[in-house]
């Protein structure tokens, strides 16, 4: 749990306390997210989302100038955009981005043009919509 981290994260010497700061924050997070999305408080899903990449990037340190340039690009597009984070295993790759649905084409406008100018290369945008979950499948019809 968070308190019993704050109660024993002294002990531990860094390199090894950062990560686990993250671990235990992210687990953290974890929880709070999945009540927002039961509560459907997308907001708060949003602020989670947000500050785990700050955590990624920060205490376990696996973020890159790219991909914090997409969640800032992400967080200066206003209202449009609830959250964003890397997704991944960091170094690279991918964000998360929740886009209110009306401004999808704002959202990859800016990001592209952005990006672009930033590191003059073109990203890709994906659309995709949350699905109702993981479902056994059992060949029965």
């Amino acid at each position: 749990s968070e308190e019993e981290w704050r109660r024993h994260a002294p002990l531990l010497p860094e390199p090894a306390r950062s990560p686990c700061r993250h671990v235990v924050t992210e687990n953290a997070r974890t929880l709070a997210a999945a009540e927002a999305l039961k509560a459907g408080d997308l907001p708060e899903l949003g602020r989670l989302m947000y500050a785990g990449h700050e955590s990624l990037r920060r205490d376990y340190e696996v973020s890159c100038a790219e991909l914090d340039k997409l969640v800032s690009i992400a967080a200066s597009v206003g209202a449009a955009v609830l959250g964003a984070g890397m997704t991944g295993g960091g170094f690279g790759g991918s964000t998360v981005n929740l886009v209110r649905r009306d401004a999808l084409e704002e959202f990859a406008r800016t990001v592209t043009a952005e990006y672009s100018a930033a590191f003059n290369l073109e990203p890709t945008v994906y659309v995709s919509e949350a699905g109702a979950g993981a479902e056994e499948v059992t060949g029965e019809a």
